[in-house]
């Protein structure tokens, strides 16, 4: 099995294709869990199956997505810019639009690749935002603050506080989690000026990353309708920054950098 690791404003994944090693069935959280491991594996945020389109199925490629311990993702928007460099890398193309089926629907990419194949910019429309999951008691008492949910295909926590690098995102991120019955990914943002969101993030079955593309989008909805915004918003991460502009649908813009192709041996 041949896989290519990439990142997504250091929000890393490996990246399986089909068109590259044909049909694939034995990935599940099991292999993303032992891929992803960062001391007995590859290391990754999470495993990305890109899979072969059912015949009849409109899109380019099925998007398959685990998280780093195994558990199954609707959608990442780090992740599914990854996937579309991944693919326009085998394809060996510069420039592509993919429609791409995820488990939160369908998402239309613009991926515009670097020469030397090792750097993309890519567009991702995200569709709506949808309001998220009701705010446990648990929750609203420990918060004070503004905070509101929102929904990108995952549920996120958007959570406003005066220094984002000032929380413990390990405590504090883990335990918002907790509280949410089938977790949740937590955005923990402060206005940083000139339509500018400074935001940390604990990512539901990762963890503390880098960055993640979802909740950027969740983070500028948020913060535009708390009147911290106008509608193309830039959201600084401790991986980099990606552009979100927002609409009747949302599309957040952002870089992919290609870090290895990798040959697995057999079992």
């Amino acid at each position: 099995m041949q896989l290519s690791k990439h990142h997504g404003l250091a929000n890393d994944f490996l990246v399986v294709l089909d068109e590259v090693n044909g049909p694939q069935r034995d990935i599940d959280g099991d292999l993303a869990a032992r891929l992803c491991d960062r001391r007995r594996g590859i290391g990754a945020d999470g495993l990305i199956h890109g899979a072969t389109p059912s015949p009849g199925d409109d899109v380019d490629v099925v998007m398959h997505l685990f998280n780093a311990d195994g558990s199954r993702a609707e959608m990442s928007g780090n992740g599914i810019r990854c996937l579309g460099q991944a693919v326009a890398v085998a394809r060996e193309v510069h420039e592509a639009t993919l429609r791409v089926r995820t488990d939160a629907g369908v998402r239309t990419l613009m991926v515009h690749e670097s020469i030397d194949h090792r750097g993309a910019m890519v567009s991702v429309n995200m569709g709506p935002v949808g309001p998220g999951p009701e705010v446990p008691p648990s929750v609203a008492e420990s918060l004070t603050g503004r905070f509101a949910t929102a929904d990108l295909g995952n549920s996120h926590l958007v959570v406003e506080v005066d220094d984002p690098g000032a929380v413990d995102l390990a405590a504090e991120g883990a335990w918002l989690e907790q509280q949410f019955e089938g977790g949740i990914n937590i955005e923990f943002v402060a206005a940083a000026g000139d339509d500018s969101v400074s935001m940390r993030v604990w990512e539901r079955g990762v963890g503390v990353t880098e960055a993640c593309g979802t909740g950027a989008c969740a983070a500028g909805h948020v913060a535009h309708g708390w009147g911290l915004v106008a509608d193309r918003v830039r959201i600084v991460m401790p991986g980099g920054s990606a552009e979100v502009e927002l609409g009747d649908d949302v599309v957040l813009i952002g870089p992919a950098q290609l870090i290895a192709t990798v040959e697995l041996p057999d079992g």
